[in-house]
């Protein structure tokens, strides 16, 4: 049953998960979601009839339309993230990337995906965003043609949409159709997904803007993490990994005034805090656990600041 059909049939309104990228900061999310799964009961596919995710985003959102609990992610999440994003080289750092998306998961496709997604993730050619869906009535075309995630495994679309380049190798997959793609992080068009969920809602799903309610989960904002000594950044212009933070913050704050802006009807609870104390310096390479922890009690506490309207919102 499509995701708009099950909202109706059960009188509701379509309940839409947006979830941003952010490499290691996912850690972030998933101390909110772990209070949302906590407040609503039960797996969050069963309460969410569209889950977007933007690299971090996207495995943790696949995971989460695939029937895995918060618990589940967040020991995956500790016990892999810390290990890949200490890797030095691009090489064994992308090729940890796609070992780690082959074990999580395995050969599930997106005909296993227990509710409507999108996995978002950037065409390198055409410089045009590429999103794997699960549902034909996300289409916004080609619905003659379409496949399910475009025929490839979820691992591959995962692999993709965390393709952050430079500091992962882009990403190449082999369509249903043959068609050879290279695509990396889907942060360059969407860090923050909402502006493609909500148009996927009111667009070929056919959801009017009082029907839908959105809830948007980012990974916060923290002071820029110093990486280099004195010496080495006098040898080198700029610091490559805060220019990359740097633009992908600029896109999500940029994605959310869009989104009050064109589509105010759609009611809207927006979760990303800022923290500007020196001790939350961080970035999406990440690999201090403690560090990490800290993230995902900050995930947590935000949920307890936004706990009213997010009920409000799910009620």
């Amino acid at each position: 049953m499509a995701a708009q059909e099950a909202a109706r049939s059960e009188g509701r309104a379509l309940r839409v998960l947006t979830l941003d990228g952010g490499g290691a900061k996912g850690f972030y999310t998933l101390g909110v979601l772990s209070e949302v799964e906590a407040a609503l009961g039960g797996p969050l596919y069963q309460h969410f009839d569209l889950i977007y995710g933007t690299s971090t985003g996207s495995i943790i959102g696949a995971l989460l339309a695939l029937g895995r609990s918060i618990p589940e992610i967040h020991d995956l999440y500790r016990e892999h993230v810390p290990a890949l994003m200490q890797k030095r080289l691009v090489s064994t750092r992308t090729a940890a990337l796609e070992k780690l998306a082959a074990e999580v998961f395995g050969d599930a496709t997106f005909e296993d995906m227990r509710t409507g997604v999108g996995i978002v993730a950037v065409r390198w050619l055409t410089e045009r965003p590429m999103i794997f869906k699960a549902n034909i009535g996300q289409a916004h075309g080609s619905r003659g043609s379409f496949v399910p995630g475009f025929g490839v495994k979820v691992s591959d679309a995962v692999r993709a949409s965390c393709s952050a380049f430079p500091f992962f190798r882009r990403a190449t997959i082999e369509t249903a159709h043959r068609e050879r793609v290279e695509l990396l992080d889907g942060g360059y068009c969407a860090n923050n997904p909402t502006l493609y969920a909500i148009a996927d809602a009111l667009g070929p799903m056919g959801v009017s803007p009082a029907q839908v309610r959105v809830l948007s989960i980012g990974v916060g904002v923290y002071p820029p993490k110093r990486r280099f000594t004195v010496e080495l950044a006098k040898a080198i212009p700029f610091n490559s990994i805060a220019l990359l933070q740097k633009t992908l913050e600029i896109n999500t704050q940029s994605m959310d005034q869009l989104r009050s802006i064109l589509y105010r009807d759609v009611q809207t609870v927006r979760v990303s805090e800022t923290y500007e104390q020196p001790e939350m310096a961080t970035d999406l390479l990440e690999h201090d656990l403690e560090k990490l922890n800290v993230l995902w009690q900050r995930g947590r506490a935000s949920y307890a600041k936004y706990e009213n309207p997010i009920l409000d919102l799910l009620r």
